[in-house]
């Protein structure tokens, strides 16, 4: 029963963590919500200017990026050794054929064990990268992540970190 009890408080605790988490689709309605109906430069002054603009007799599509940042991800190596018991007797005899020293050793780890790499450390780039359309008056006419990585922390989104979105 104590196990079971155990196994329900950590799947909620899992599932609280997980529902706290931003993701782009959260980021994608609060950049719609905040932005729709705004001038593109208030948003540019708020975040930067964008990398690359393209004119439409309607308006313009602009594309813009921010949040870029390196994580490190460290190597991940196989878990330790599994404890085992290793009897070791070592016994002399003299030149009669008694035996004169019995030493027992007990070893609980191969001492030439070495751990094995599963993956090697990596780097990540991580960003945001959103594109705005707006008309031909500069108002954002719609706005949405195009391209959007994992967050730096628990965040699933980039752009919700960026942007600060919360959820």
């Amino acid at each position: 029963m104590r196990i079971q009890s155990a196994l329900t408080a950590a799947l909620i605790l899992g599932g609280s963590i997980l529902a706290g988490c931003t993701t782009t689709e959260d980021a994608n309605r609060a950049l719609q919500s905040r932005w729709i109906g705004q001038p593109v430069e208030r948003f540019f002054a708020a975040y930067g200017p964008p990398i690359s603009e393209y004119p439409l007799s309607t308006g313009k599509i602009y594309t813009w990026r921010g949040g870029d940042k390196t994580r490190y991800i460290p190597p991940t190596y196989s878990s330790p050794e599994p404890a085992r018991t290793i009897v070791r007797t070592q016994t002399r005899t003299d030149s009669a054929g008694k035996t004169v020293v019995t030493q027992t050793r007990v070893v609980t780890r191969d001492p030439f064990w070495e751990p094995e790499m599963i993956s090697p450390p990596q780097y990540q780039q991580l960003f945001c990268e959103l594109q705005i359309n707006t008309d031909t008056a500069g108002v954002i006419a719609t706005i949405r992540a195009n391209n959007d990585t994992d967050g730096d922390g628990f965040s699933l989104s980039r752009c919700a970190e960026v942007l600060g979105v919360e959820k």
